[in-house]
């Protein structure tokens, strides 16, 4: 009995932290934001405090938490070490970062996706329109779709049947997983417009429509970063120092 227990608390305390770590995400909490006390998350999630004790400690081995005794639980990443195996949450300019990625997937998304309607079976193409549409319903309800959205790229590159392709995967979904923690789903019509347009050229074998899909949908995804930026820049050109020394230009 001790050890189906055990199970049990394990189990629990493990969907208990992917709770949290949901709700750092939609909250949002930034990176180094407190986490509400034990007793909180506790009443939040409705569990005691021994396993809302054990959640934070799987977060801390993922990164995503860090425990400074005596102060209390913070933030120290949204980005989990394991989706993350390349290192990059170490990188401070998360936009730059962002935009670098961005740009790799330029390079490698919209040719996966040629290839997966070249290669993609009925049941490859039946789990991807129920991706999209489990997509489209939690946009709706505008509820976190950040495990579905990775889940719907990883689905693209397994329909390429591309061994190398599928090595690829943890690359393409730390890029996925950055770009909506850095937008917070500023682009959920065009995600929802590209995603359709992808779904419905990979079903039909169009590899061409498939590739123009995938290219809009980066598009889309690399000009709303840069557009951050820009955003992110604008303060600076406004400030009072950097306006009396264009004066005295």
């Amino acid at each position: 009995m001790d050890g189906f227990s055990n199970l049990k608390h394990a189990l629990l305390a493990e969907q208990v932290q992917e709770q949290i770590y949901q709700f750092i995400l939609n909250t949002p909490l930034p990176v180094g934001a407190r986490l509400p006390n034990e007793f909180e998350l506790g009443r939040k999630f409705g569990v005691g405090r021994s396993t809302v004790r054990e959640a934070v400690k799987l977060l801390v081995s993922r990164g995503i938490l860090e425990v400074r005794r005596g102060s209390g639980t913070y933030v120290v990443s949204t980005t989990p070490a394991d989706l993350d195996p390349l290192g990059l949450r170490k990188a401070e300019d998360k936009m730059a970062l962002a935009l670098d990625l961005a740009d790799v997937r330029i390079i490698l998304e919209p040719g996966i996706a040629e290839m997966a309607a070249l290669k993609a079976r009925p049941a490859d193409v039946e789990k991807l329109d129920s991706l999209c549409r489990l997509i489209e319903k939690r946009i709706a309800r505008e509820e976190s779709y950040i495990d579905e959205d990775i889940a719907f790229h990883t689905c693209i590159a397994e329909c390429s049947g591309n061994i190398v392709v599928k090595q690829l995967i943890p690359i393409i979904d730390t890029a996925v997983l950055m770009f909506v923690n850095v937008t917070h789903r500023r682009l959920t019509k065009e995600t929802i417009q590209t995603h359709r347009a992808i779904t419905d050229a990979i079903a039909e074998h169009d590899s061409i429509g498939a590739k123009t899909a995938m290219l809009m949908h980066m598009i889309y995804n690399r000009d709303m970063i840069k557009q951050l930026i820009k955003e992110q820049e604008a303060p600076a050109l406004t400030h009072p120092n950097h306006r009396d020394k264009a004066k005295d230009i």
